[in-house]
């Protein structure tokens, strides 16, 4: 990778890939200039040119990767949002996809190939060193989203009974070594995973010390099949550099770095906001029919929570044909309540997420939201009350509309935390199903309270 040239602006102080940049190099690719094409995009970073693929239209991305020709990164396919980098990988022949391969680290490949149809897969493998190709299909062996595919199989190994001066010649005389490593790991003759020595302790050490004297024998492991958001969690929870993965019997297969996890927490995080959005997997750079489809199915069940709430309001026809003030009031009572759990739920999803939540402390969490659920209630009950009052002149509306509220929050808060923490426990991903559940109690509830009481004191 090389750092773009000086005289080429890409970014504006937000970070944005600037206009004029981009359409430079549509105009480029529009007239079929190759050469202006190579001069303005030949030499950006990696990052920079993947965010500028992902901006160009589908057509013009694989003009690019044809103009840019030798030009063109590897390393540019693991900055790409999966639809894109699916299609651009179907622009570049098995050969050339082979060769990118080559270049990237074991993890970045596996990104690569994981979602190519098994032919595919292997014709280009099949192009790939025999060690390349068994180091990659160990790796597709493992789950998605697990430390096996997460991990880099390529690490320095050695033996307890070396010296450091061994080590230190081995790692001059090795040309199949990983390009940036902080540890080095040490082994027994079954690769078991015996502990690290940090490669600072390594250069201070005297050459005839053995490797076992300055090993650190305290290291935590993380299993092959282990989930990746686990594993982000455990680097954060221990302060975690790098981590050793290793199989069930001990075995040592690869390297966890923190850059790695640094991918891993961005895509947790957008996959949370995406699922209590309700849009899934989706990307800015999706289609118009894969958007719709991730959009429709969600739609869908929030339209029937909506007629179920609708329900509700004809229980009542008649008391709202009596006082046409109520329909227009049943909003407020609804919206608050909906605003409400929404607070609740998405303290109580992301705490789920990080394990800050659990039996432990769930006692404690569910009170203080319910707490804070009733007492927001009573605030805003005095507030829209007033206002009520004060539209309506009507001060038996204003007590009904006020004490709607307060039981319509109460529940907002409560069901806030009890949903996810329900769903969570019958193994349901409460970033997914919680919001429906809890729009759809506090709408039943609040038009239930709403239009109940007004029943029973005002008509």
């Amino acid at each position: 990778m090389q750092d773009a040239p000086e005289e080429i602006q890409l970014r504006d102080r937000e970070g944005a890939l600037l206009p004029e940049f981009v359409r430079a190099v549509e105009l480029a690719l529009e007239e079929d200039k190759d050469e202006e094409v190579r001069t303005l995009a030949g030499a950006i970073h990696d990052a920079d040119l993947a965010d500028l693929i992902e901006h160009l239209r589908a057509e013009q991305r694989a003009q690019l990767i044809e103009a840019l020709g030798e030009d063109f990164s590897a390393g540019t396919l693991r900055e790409l949002e999966e639809p894109v980098r699916d299609q651009v990988l179907e622009a570049l022949s098995n050969e050339q996809v082979a060769e990118a391969v080559r270049e990237l680290d074991s993890d970045d490949a596996v990104y690569l190939l994981e979602d190519l149809e098994e032919s595919e897969q292997s014709d280009i493998l099949a192009k790939l060193t025999k060690s390349e190709r068994a180091a990659l299909q160990r790796a597709l062996e493992f789950p998605d989203d697990s430390a096996g595919r997460l991990m880099q199989s390529d690490y320095i190994s050695v033996p307890p009974f070396w010296s450091v001066g061994q080590t230190i010649d081995y790692m001059r005389d090795e040309d199949d070594l990983p390009a940036d490593f902080t540890q080095i790991w040490v082994v027994d003759p079954a690769h078991h995973l015996i502990g690290r020595v940090p490669l600072d302790r390594l250069l201070r050490s005297r050459r005839p010390v053995t490797i076992d004297d300055i090993t650190d024998t305290e290291v935590h492991q993380i299993t092959a099949e282990e989930d990746q958001e686990e594993v982000a969690l455990e680097f954060e929870r221990y302060d975690l550099i790098s981590a050793p993965v290793v199989d069930n019997d001990g075995r040592m297969l690869g390297v966890i770095t923190a850059d790695d996890i640094m991918e891993v927490l961005q895509e947790e995080a957008e996959e949370d906001i995406h699922r209590l959005g309700g849009v899934g997997d989706e990307s800015i750079t999706d289609t118009v029919f894969r958007t719709l489809r991730n959009r429709f199915v969600w739609l869908l069940v929030n339209l029937a929570t909506a007629i179920l709430a609708s329900w509700v309001i004809s229980l009542f026809d008649a008391t709202i044909e009596q006082m046409v003030a109520l329909a227009v009031l049943m909003p407020i009572v609804a919206s608050m309540g909906g605003n409400a759990g929404t607070q609740s739920m998405t303290v109580a999803v992301r705490a789920l997420a990080t394990h800050d939540l659990g039996p432990v402390n769930a006692a404690r969490v569910i009170t203080r939201e319910a707490l804070v659920g009733l007492l927001n209630g009573f605030l805003f009950a005095v507030i829209v009350g007033a206002v009520v009052y004060f539209w309506f002149g009507s001060y038996q509306l204003g007590l009904v509309i006020a004490a709607a509220m307060v039981i319509n929050m109460a529940v907002a808060g409560l069901f806030g935390i009890l949903v996810p923490m329900a769903l969570e426990a019958l193994d349901i991903d409460p970033a997914v199903a919680s919001s429906v559940f809890v729009t759809t109690v506090t709408d039943v509830v609040g038009f239930f309270a709403f239009l109940g009481l007004a029943a029973l004191w005002l008509v």
